[in-house]
């Protein structure tokens, strides 16, 4: 009330504002108070239970084993090594997975990383490493199965710029279908259309990818293609990710992988260095 009664009583052109401003700022008993937005929250525990529960992932459904089978054979560098094992396997009635041969540190010695499916029993696949293991270019199988280990793949796949309704299209005339791809489509937007939508899918499919810690390694007018260099299931999850943009073509190296060094905790700074270490001889000083 008195506020509005100082107010109306002397205007901003008086000489009595300054007046009425620390009126007005000594009737406040502080700053207005600040909007309050109720952010939804759970009250019943049943609720979010449920929630929580239906972002879980659905269990696994293989009983016998989960992970790939993954040997790391160390072989001689010689023509024929890789037709003797893929002959022992392929006897043995074994379907590969992946496969990544490359040379190592020394030129006489290779790496061999196989994978073999999760559907064979564990017995079966010990006796198969034990017969690779006895072939004689063969100096050892390691089995990283179970082993902490970093494990690698490179992918390169070729994508669609145009959107998936081009890219079914494409698919419908390379299966006899149509008869010119991109006649609804690309036949109906203008040339700026055109380009605003290549380029709004491209870079919706670059953040994707770098997400992933990959990167688009080239460019063309209709496609580009995406490079990524990650864990076998990254690889896998950002190939159904990038799915519905259209796989032209697709390029997976198979995974290669490295032991991880167990790090020795029984061991400290303490114990190596002591006091006794650190005097230093004069008489093995130089002069001055």
């Amino acid at each position: 009330m008195l506020r509005n009664y100082v107010a109306r009583r002397y205007s901003s052109s008086s000489s009595l504002s300054a007046l009425v401003y620390k009126t007005i700022k000594q009737s406040r008993s502080g700053p207005p108070p600040l909007p309050v937005i109720e952010t939804p929250r759970w009250t019943i525990a049943d609720s979010a239970i449920a929630c929580i529960l239906s972002e879980q992932p659905a269990p696994a459904t293989l009983t016998t084993h989960q992970k790939p089978y993954i040997f790391n054979c160390l072989v001689q560098n010689e023509p024929g090594v890789l037709s003797l094992i893929s002959g022992k396997l392929a006897g043995r009635g074994f379907n590969i997975d992946s496969l990544v041969v490359a040379n190592t540190e020394l030129p006489t010695l290779s790496r061999m990383t196989i994978v073999l499916p999760t559907s064979t029993s564990k017995g079966t696949i010990e006796q198969v490493r034990k017969q690779i293991e006895d072939l004689v270019p063969v100096w050892s199988v390691l089995d990283y199965t179970t082993a902490p280990s970093i494990k690698r793949e490179i992918l390169l796949a070729k994508i669609s710029l145009l959107g998936p309704e081009y890219f079914a299209e494409l698919v419908a005339f390379h299966e006899g279908k149509t008869v010119t791809p991109g006649q609804s489509t690309l036949t109906k937007l203008h040339r700026s259309e055109w380009l605003r939508m290549r380029h709004a899918n491209l870079d919706h499919l670059t953040n994707v990818v770098q997400l992933f810690g990959g990167s688009i390694a080239d460019i063309a007018e209709f496609s580009c293609v995406v490079e990524l260099c990650a864990k076998p299931e990254r690889v896998s999850a950002l190939l159904e990710l990038i799915k519905p943009f259209g796989v032209l073509e697709l390029a997976r190296t198979g995974m290669t992988t490295l032991a991880r060094t167990p790090l020795d905790q029984s061991v400290s700074l303490g114990d190596e260095f002591s006091e006794e270490d650190a005097l230093v001889d004069a008489s093995m000083l130089p002069p001055g």
